[in-house]
């Protein structure tokens, strides 16, 4: 089940292609776009690197949160939580052979950044059912 909702969510922050993670820098919200999300070892990542203000804001507050609309504009998702970053270079490099497309701004090294969710809790919203919120 559990593995099931992280699927549920990579899927669908997927087939959004942007998806937009907000952070807290002092007492400004910060949003920016991302395009990757990827399950290793029964965690959710984002990735970015270390020299940029995300990580920096993070580091100081890991409480972000994402969001992301399907193209038909009438379903949309919301992530929470905090994000933990984690520098295990053999996970860094399974993320970037899974996104061919980003190695050449990113390597597997001391400055990547590879985030992982916890206390997460995902909501999902449409105008046609509920709104339907997991934690994971």
């Amino acid at each position: 089940m559990f593995m099931d909702i992280l699927q549920e969510i990579k899927d669908y922050l997927a087939e959004c292609k942007v998806f937009y993670l907000a952070t807290v820098d002092g007492d400004n919200a910060r949003v920016r776009p991302f395009g990757v999300s990827e399950i290793y070892n029964g965690r959710l990542y984002f990735m970015t690197a270390k020299n940029k203000d995300v990580f920096k804001q993070l580091v100081v507050n890991p409480k972000f949160e994402v969001s992301a609309t399907k193209a038909n504009g009438a379903e949309w998702i919301r992530v929470s939580g905090k994000l933990v970053n984690d520098d295990d270079k053999v996970m860094k490099q399974f993320i970037l052979d899974q996104n061919p497309e980003l190695k050449q701004f990113y390597q597997a090294d001391d400055n990547m950044a590879a985030l992982y969710i916890t206390d997460g809790e995902a909501r999902f919203f449409s105008y046609s059912d509920p709104e339907r919120r997991v934690k994971f």
